[in-house]
């Protein structure tokens, strides 16, 4: 019980201790300001080697990406709210955008299985396959074709696809999640 009433003091204390140095700093305080992002980048560091044990390479990857989106969001901050709960916020939506990152990639890299009976078929099948794919996507309009053909068939990123078409990332993303829902819905009309 002691443990515990000791543990929430601490805990209360650097909230505050937190809290007041970001308002300083928001206040035009850079010396706070400074001190502010050092004590966060410690809380952060502490914060993600406890989600992430066994990928120590990540953990400071992890504290320089959220001190960064802390810092561009800073603005968003309502002094009134929990500084806390705000910070693990942004640090929760970090840590997710790493590992939905690391499982694509490692999807991509699963190894096949070389007995499966798809790669037995013959070069004329995936030829075939390929002209209904190619017809399937040409029903669909540009903003959701082009980001399923560069992401999902062509293997490059959303920042790459997003270069290429001269679209967002948002409008690529949402390209993709809407093209591949009006595939769905076409292929489903057909069956």
């Amino acid at each position: 019980m002691e443990r515990t009433k000791a543990r929430q003091a601490r805990f209360t204390d650097r909230e505050n201790q937190l809290r007041e140095l970001l308002l300083k700093g928001l206040g035009g305080d850079a010396p706070s300001y400074h001190r502010f992002l050092k004590a966060l980048s410690a809380h952060l560091r502490a914060y993600f080697r406890k989600r992430l044990f066994q990928q120590p390479d990540d953990v400071e990857d992890l504290v320089q990406d959220t001190l960064l989106a802390v810092h561009n969001q800073r603005h968003t901050y309502l002094s009134d709210q929990p500084l806390t709960a705000w910070m693990h916020a942004i640090a929760r939506y970090k840590l997710v955008d790493l590992l939905r990152a690391r499982s694509s990639r490692e999807a991509l890299t699963d190894p096949l299985d070389d007995e499966l009976e798809v790669f037995a078929s013959s070069d004329t099948d995936a030829a075939e396959a390929s002209k209904d794919l190619n017809k399937l996507l040409a029903q669909l309009p540009d903003r959701q074709r082009l980001p399923i053909l560069h992401v999902k068939l062509e293997g490059l990123s959303v920042i790459e696809a997003a270069q290429l078409t001269g679209m967002s990332e948002s409008a690529i993303k949402v390209g993709v999640h809407r093209g591949l829902k009006a595939l769905t819905a076409i292929i489903r009309r057909s069956a």
